[in-house]
C-alpha cells in the first residue's frame, strides 16, 4: 500500500513539474549575426528578429525586442541545449543538429563559405587542399562544424568568440581563410570599413536554411503556433514585396 502511495506521489509531482515547464514562457536567444539578428543603437533588429516579433503577435506569447537575449554564439548554443523553454536563432538546420532541437521556420536561405583575401590567390579544389591553411572559425558555429567534417585538424583552426576579431585576422594575414555565412561575413566587412572587393568566397561549405531551434522539451503546440504564424506571413500580401515576409527581406537585403 505504501509503495503505491509513493508511486502516486512521484507521478503527481512529475506531472506538476512537467505542466509547470510547459506553461512557462519561452526565452529567445540570439547572437550578433547581421543581417539576420543584430543590435543597432541598442535595439535588436534583423530579418530573423523582425520575423519573430511580427509572427509571434499571432501566438499565445507575443515577443517584444527587449525580451530577446543577445549573447555569444557558443554560449547561446549551449544554453539552448541545456535549458527548457529556450529558443536559439538564427540556426542553420543540418542533419547533425536535427535531433538536438525542435524546429520552426524557415527564416531564410543560407550559404556557408570560406572567405579569403583575393591577393592570396587561394583556390580550393578538394577537401585535401584545406590541410595547408589556417582557418578562422566561431566556436560551435556551422562554419567550424563544416570544416571539421571535411577532415580539417583542430590545430589548424583559429577559434574566436566574435566575427570582428576574425575579420581583422583575415585582413592582416594571420589566418588564410574564414569559415562563415556569406551574407553575414560581408556585412561585417562593410561595417569594419574594409573594401569588400579585396575579399572573395573561394569555396562553398554548405548551403541550407536558417531556422528557430527549440530546446527539445518545448511543447509541440508552442512550436506549431509560431510555425503557423510564419507560414501566414508568407501568404499575406505585402506593402512592397509579394508577401509580408518579402517586405522583411527587402528591409535588409
Amino acid at each position: 500500500m505504501l509503495t503505491r502511495i509513493r508511486i502516486c506521489l512521484v507521478m503527481l509531482l512529475l506531472g506538476t513539474s512537467l505542466n509547470a515547464t510547459a506553461s512557462e514562457p519561452l526565452t529567445f536567444i540570439t547572437e550578433a549575426y547581421p543581417p539576420y539578428n543584430f543590435r543597432d543603437d541598442n535595439i535588436l533588429r534583423g530579418i530573423a528578429v523582425d520575423l519573430l516579433v511580427i509572427a509571434s503577435q499571432n501566438t499565445e506569447q507575443p515577443v517584444q525586442r527587449g525580451q530577446i537575449r543577445l549573447m555569444p554564439w557558443a554560449r547561446a548554443y549551449r544554453t539552448t541545449l541545456d535549458t527548457p523553454n529556450s529558443v536559439l536563432f538564427s540556426t542553420t538546420r543540418t542533419a547533425e543538429r536535427e535531433h538536438l532541437f525542435k524546429w520552426a521556420g524557415s527564416i531564410a536561405a543560407t550559404r556557408v563559405v570560406l572567405l579569403a583575401r583575393k591577393s592570396s590567390k587561394i583556390r580550393i579544389q578538394s577537401a585535401a587542399d584545406l590541410q595547408r591553411y589556417r582557418i578562422g572559425v566561431i566556436h560551435e558555429d556551422i562554419g567550424e562544424q563544416s570544416v571539421l567534417a571535411l577532415g580539417v585538424h583542430q590545430d589548424q583552426l583559429h577559434v574566436s568568440a566574435n566575427a570582428d576579431a576574425l575579420i581583422r585576422q583575415l585582413h592582416a594575414g594571420r589566418i588564410d581563410l574564414w569559415a562563415y555565412e556569406e551574407n553575414v561575413a560581408y556585412w561585417f566587412l562593410r561595417n569594419a570599413n574594409f573594401n569588400q572587393e579585396d575579399f572573395e568566397s573561394v569555396h562553398q561549405l554548405r548551403q541550407g536554411e536558417l531556422w528557430f531551434a527549440f530546446n527539445r522539451q518545448v511543447s509541440d503546440e508552442k512550436i506549431q503556433q509560431l510555425q503557423k504564424a510564419i507560414d501566414a506571413l508568407r501568404q499575406t500580401p505585402g506593402k512592397f514585396g509579394k508577401t509580408r515576409y518579402d517586405d522583411i527581406l527587402i528591409d535588409y537585403l
